[in-house]
């Protein structure tokens, strides 16, 4: 089993940045694309980035040039830095990884999943 902490969240004025971090451990092994997901109240989860097994990367629209997604496989830890921050951002970010090294599917298709960490964003 893979376990997932995220960390790193908080509340920031618009225009702030935050950089979350999710921590794996335990079979590590078995991980292969990271991603990234977000909810927030009364709206549909959603991917925000992911980062495949070769390094290779892709956002979500909505996030472009503000965010970038990074791991560190030595640490086995996922990054999110989040800048230029606005307040539709305000959401639960989810750190979630799955065992193909692919990144296509979405959230069920990802078996690892962490608990969350807060993003509030006031304007």
């Amino acid at each position: 089993q893979v376990r997932l902490v995220e960390s790193g969240g908080g509340s920031v004025q618009s225009g702030g940045s935050l950089r979350l971090s999710c921590e794996a451990s335990g079979a590590t092994y078995g991980v292969g694309c990271m991603a990234w997901f977000r909810q927030a109240p009364g709206k549909e989860r959603e991917r925000v980035a992911n980062i495949a097994s070769d390094g290779s990367r892709s956002y979500a629209d909505f996030v472009k040039g503000r965010f970038t997604v990074s791991r560190d496989n030595a640490k086995m830890t996922l990054y999110l830095q989040m800048n230029s921050l606005k307040p539709e951002d305000t959401a639960m970010y989810y750190c979630a990884a799955r065992s193909s090294g692919y990144c296509s599917g979405s959230w069920p298709l990802f078996g690892y999943r962490g608990q969350g960490t807060q993003v509030t964003v006031s304007s």
